[in-house]
C-alpha cells in the first residue's frame, strides 16, 4: 500500500508541482527592482528637471519679445512725438 501511495505522490508532484516562492527567487527580485530603480531614477529626475527648466525659458523668452516688441512701438511712438515737436517748432 505504501507503494501505491508513493508513487501517487510522485505523479501527482509531477502533475501539479509546488508553487511555491524560493527565498532565493524572491531576494533575486527585491535586488533587481532595487537595481532598476536605481538607474532609472535618477534619469526620471534629471528629465523632469530639464522640463521645468524648459518651461521657465519659453516663459521668459515669450516675455522677452513681448518686452522687445513693445519696445519697438515705444520707441517708435517717442519718434512720432520728436517729429511732431519739431514740425511744431518750426511753424510757431
Amino acid at each position: 500500500m505504501s507503494d501505491k501511495r508513493e508513487l501517487l505522490d510522485e505523479i501527482d508532484l509531477v502533475f501539479n508541482p509546488k508553487k511555491g516562492v524560493d527565498i532565493n527567487h524572491l531576494l533575486y527580485v527585491l535586488l533587481s527592482i532595487i537595481f532598476v530603480s536605481i538607474i532609472l531614477f535618477p534619469k526620471i529626475y534629471i528629465q523632469q528637471q530639464i522640463y521645468f527648466k524648459s518651461r521657465d525659458v519659453s516663459k521668459l523668452k515669450s516675455e522677452y519679445d513681448i518686452l522687445k516688441e513693445e519696445n519697438r512701438l515705444i520707441k517708435s511712438s517717442v519718434e512720432s512725438i520728436r517729429f511732431k515737436n519739431q514740425v511744431l517748432d518750426t511753424i510757431f
